[in-house]
Order: C-alpha cells, then sequence, then structure tokens
C-alpha cells in the first residue's frame, strides 16, 4: 500500500499545469497494473483526491475500482461516487485517458440499470458526453449509451437535444449504427417522424462488409415508419447503399415487405386480418406499437388520395369511402389531420361537408423568409464541408491505393502518357 500513497502524492503533485498533467499521465500508465491488482482496496483513498483537481488520478483510480464485479449494494455507492466524478472532472484532464473515461462511464450506465433507475443515469452521461467531445461535431462512444438511457428512462425531449447537432467525426462505426438506431427510436417516441426516417437510413445505408443485427432492427423500423410517415415503401434501397444491404435486408424483413405490399393494397380488413396473423411476430420484435400506428395511418393516406380527386365531400362519404363506421370517426381524423398539416380543408358543421383547398402558404412571411435563410446558410456550411472532406479523401494514400488496385484503366484525358493496364 506504500505504493499507493507515493502515487496519490505524486497525483497530489503533478495536477497543476499541462505539463504536469502529461507528466503524470506516463506515472499513471505505469501504475496502472498494480492499481488493478490493488482494485478491491482502493476505495477509501478516492476521498483523498478531489475530482476537480486530480482529474486524471481520480478517473484511473475509479477505474480500477470498478473493474471487479458489482453487487446491487455496491452499485448505489458507485453511481453516487462516479456521478459526481463526472459533474467536476475536468475536460482536459479526462480526454488525456479517453478509453478509461468510457469505461468508466459505461459502467456507470450498467449500475444505474441494475438498480432499475435509468433515469438517474441521463443528467451525468450527458455531461460525459460534453466533456468527451471535441466539439459538438464529434460523434462520441458515449452518445449511444446516453440515448439508450434515455429510452429507457422516456426522456425524449432530453434524447432529442442531441439529436438537433449535425455529426461529422465518428470514432467506430458500430457508434454511428447504435446513435442513429437509438435516435430514431426516440424520435418515434416523440413522432417526429421525419427525423426518425432520417436517422434510420444512415443505419441501412451505411457502409457494411458484413449484415449486421442493428441495420437489420433500423430497416424494419424504417419499412414502418415509412408507411406512417409518407404512406408508401420504396421498393429499393438508394444506389449509394452497400452491396450486403441490398442483398439482404429484404429477405431478412419479409414479414415487413409483406406488411407494406398489403398496406399499398389500400384494403384495410386485408391489413388488419395480415397483422392480426403475425403479430407474434411483430410483439417479439418489439414493433407492434409501431405497426399499429401504421393500421391506423392507412385511414389517413386513403383520406389524402380524396384531397386529390374531389373539392368537397360529406363526412358520411369519407367515412363510407376510408371505410370508417361513423362520420364522427371521419371528422376526427380529418381534424387531426389538418392540425397536423397532413391535409389542408374546412369543416362546416351545420351540413357536414368538408372543403378540401390549397396550401395556404404564400412563402413570403418574415418567419418563413428567416426559416430559408437559415436552411440555405446550413446547405453552404455542408457543401464547404463535404468540399474538405473530398480533399482529405483524395489525398488519403490507403483511399488511392485501393481505387488504383480497382481502377483497371487510366483515363488518357488525366496523364498524358498511360500504358492500357496499370496497377497501383
Amino acid at each position: 500500500m506504500n505504493s499507493v500513497e507515493g502515487l496519490l502524492t505524486q497525483i497530489r503533485g503533478l495536477s497543476s499545469t499541462a505539463s504536469d498533467v502529461l507528466s503524470l499521465q506516463n506515472v499513471l500508465k505505469q501504475a496502472d497494473e498494480s492499481l488493478h491488482a490493488e482494485s478491491t482496496r482502493l476505495l477509501p483513498f478516492l476521498d483523498q483526491l478531489d475530482p476537480s483537481k486530480h482529474s486524471l488520478g481520480y478517473l484511473y483510480f475509479l477505474e480500477a475500482c470498478t473493474a471487479g464485479p458489482v453487487t446491487t449494494e455496491s452499485a448505489s455507492s458507485f453511481v453516487l461516487i462516479i456521478a459526481r466524478f463526472i459533474s467536476s472532472c475536468v475536460a482536459e484532464q479526462i480526454r488525456l485517458a479517453p478509453d478509461k473515461f468510457i469505461s468508466v462511464c459505461k459502467r456507470f450506465k450498467d449500475q444505474v440499470l441494475l438498480l432499475e433507475e435509468p433515469l438517474r443515469g441521463v443528467a451525468p452521461m450527458l455531461t460525459a458526453v460534453r466533456k468527451l467531445q471535441s466539439s459538438t461535431e464529434h460523434l462520441t462512444t458515449l452518445h449511444p449509451e446516453f440515448l439508450l438511457l434515455c429510452l429507457l428512462a422516456k426522456c425524449y425531449k432530453t434524447g432529442l437535444s442531441i439529436l438537433e447537432e449535425d455529426i461529422f467525426e465518428v470514432d467506430q462505426p458500430r457508434d454511428l449504427y447504435l446513435y442513429c438506431y437509438y435516435g430514431g427510436m426516440i424520435c418515434i417516441g416523440q413522432k417526429c417522424f421525419r427525423k426518425a426516417l432520417e436517422l434510420l437510413h444512415n443505419v441501412v445505408t451505411a457502409p457494411m462488409s458484413t449484415i449486421n443485427a442493428i441495420a437489420v432492427e433500423a430497416y424494419k423500423k424504417y419499412i414502418l415508419v415509412s408507411l406512417i410517415h409518407h404512406g408508401q415503401l420504396s421498393t429499393s434501397l438508394p444506389k449509394y447503399a452497400s452491396g450486403v444491404a441490398q442483398r439482404n435486408l429484404k429477405s431478412l424483413c419479409l414479414s415487413y415487405m409483406e406488411l407494406a405490399n398489403s398496406y399499398n393494397n389500400g384494403k384495410i380488413a386485408d391489413l388488419e386480418t395480415y397483422v392480426q396473423a403475425n403479430m407474434e411476430k411483430f410483439g417479439s420484435d418489439n414493433n407492434l406499437g409501431l405497426v399499429k400506428q401504421v393500421v391506423s395511418s392507412i385511414y389517413k393516406r386513403n383520406i389524402q388520395r380524396l384531397t386529390q380527386t374531389y373539392l368537397t365531400l360529406s363526412l358520411q362519404d369519407i367515412a363510407n369511402t376510408v371505410q370508417l363506421n361513423r362520420p364522427k370517426e371521419a371528422e376526427m381524423h380529418v381534424l387531426q389531420m389538418i392540425q397536423d398539416g397532413e391535409i389542408y380543408a374546412t369543416i362546416n358543421q351545420k351540413d357536414g361537408m368538408v372543403r378540401f383547398v390549397e396550401d395556404p402558404e404564400l412563402y413570403k412571411t418574415c418567419e418563413m423568409i428567416e426559416h430559408i435563410d437559415l436552411s440555405i446558410q446550413r446547405l453552404m456550411t455542408l457543401s464547404n464541408k463535404l468540399t474538405v472532406m473530398d480533399e482529405l479523401i483524395s489525398c488519403d494514400p490507403l483511399y488511392l491505393g485501393k481505387a488504383g488496385r480497382e481502377r483497371q484503366r487510366f483515363d488518357f484525358d488525366d496523364f498524358d502518357s498511360v500504358p492500357q493496364r496499370f496497377n497501383i
């Protein structure tokens, strides 16, 4: 234990300046193995360190302390200690040992789940994400952990706050898959279906060399959300989706593809029969709630079709056409669609007539002009970033080597003189 006491002295003495902390980092790396050997005895020593001043040293001790099995009783103590550390630690110090910080935060997530109190982990994990990020454009390994806690705690609005940020830097591909998948589920929970489709689409079309379970589950939800939001599903994936996804996703989601086909027929009775026959399958996938929303949305889709044909219709005619039981149900559907901006119409309560009208937006209000201006600025920023990324990729030796091997013939316009076949 004398070595531990000596290490504590070094931590307290080398945590003042940036150069001292760098020296301390080397000391801690050398002592890491011995800290893990003494892991069961380290907890009392944490009280001798201030997490706001000795963040790096505290992190090494805390990571060693939490490395072993954790019981429900010890989890209660560790959750408080880790939450306090996350709140008070110095970002510049913990970024010197990101792997250890990530390990501690993941164990923190596991412990709040062991206690069945995911809500306790939401705020500390968001703080951890912010301290680990180099910028808001950086997707860390802790992003999916934070979104998972938000899902389990049903803190959807808190999760949405981080999904509004544009991501351009990713540490690991799996982080992106999980971030978009959990993010899509949070958006579904808030009925932000457009954003949910965007995130699920990113999972399905992301580069992959082999099919993975996250992409399969994302595609199932992508099909359902497409039907709810657009009233249809594109039968083919975009060309930029990987060949693996193009070949395998549909066959792995046959029940959902057949559901989409039944939906496209527009016959509510057939759709309900199919859902009833496959309810166990959808339930085992935890998608039964979404499937029920799909069934409900077919009424909206059929009402939207009517707006393309008729200028006026009675509520009774709408109820008969879209297979609703009563005019009152048709009225409730129409009112909800008007409120959601899905159709533009007025209802005459006196004679029960619905008049469909054109989009009243003239795109000349101050709010609309400001919205368009912000969208243009965002697109310009995105374009500039894509240009920079394209330039970096075009100079990357690994990319050039791979592109050269795959290219069978060079263009004569690119070079003054080249052989007909040339491999880099």
